[in-house]
Order: C-alpha cells, then structure tokens, then sequence
C-alpha cells in the first residue's frame, strides 16, 4: 500500500486527538514501516461500502468506506468508517486527510484510555 504514496506525503487526521497526531509530514518509506506495524497489531477482514466521489479537480477524490478487523493482542474485532479526501500529484498520495470516529479508532487500537486521558484535558 505504501507504493501508492508519493515519496513525501502529509497525512492529517483531525479527528484523531489522543492517538496520532492531527497533522504528519512523512516519507513513504516510514509510512511503509507504520503500516507494518499496524500489520503486526491488527489483521484487516474485509473493506466493504466502498464509495469514490469525483471532485471539480481532477487530482482530488473523496473515497468512503468501512473496515472490519481484529485486534490481535487480544482477538477484539471492530469496524470502523472512514471518509479520506486524496489529493494526487504524478499519480501518486501526495496529501491524505483522514475522517474517521475517534471512538472506535481508539477501540480499534485498545486505546480508549489515551483518548479519554486526552478529552479530560480540553476544554
């Protein structure tokens, strides 16, 4: 998955106080070390609900879709939705802005605590 990143991406994900941060400037090779962390914790069962929405430009879509997985520390299965906005340059992600339910991110993660810890300090 990583290949389909340009070699310098920015991911933001807006909503994902207290378990990544809101805004990263990565390279695709620690992206590709990222997602085989994420391998090492969670195996991904099925992508399901998949939409693809055009936009006015022509490098920048919309995509939604669900994810089912499991946890593998303790075999939790989840779901979770998301909405990214892609933006592409030569063909590549060069942005990735990432929607998805905090909650169950975090559910996802086992990472509740961290989010609840996060929450409890705003405002």
């Amino acid at each position: 998955m990583a290949d389909c990143y340009a070699d310098r991406v920015v991911i933001e994900m807006p909503f994902a106080a207290g378990i990544a941060p809101e805004r990263t400037e990565t390279t695709r090779e620690e992206l590709r070390a990222r997602f085989a962390a994420g391998a090492a914790a969670r195996r991904y069962t099925a992508v399901r609900d998949v939409r693809i929405h055009d936009t006015a430009d022509p490098d920048v879509i919309v995509l939604e879709y669900r994810i089912d997985g499991t946890r593998l520390a303790d075999g939790e299965q989840f779901t979770m939705g998301f909405v990214m906005v892609l933006t592409f340059s030569d063909g590549l992600i060069a942005n990735s802005r990432d929607y998805t339910d905090p909650i169950a991110g975090a559910r996802a993660l086992g990472r509740l605590a961290d989010l609840a810890a996060t929450l409890a300090t705003k405002p």
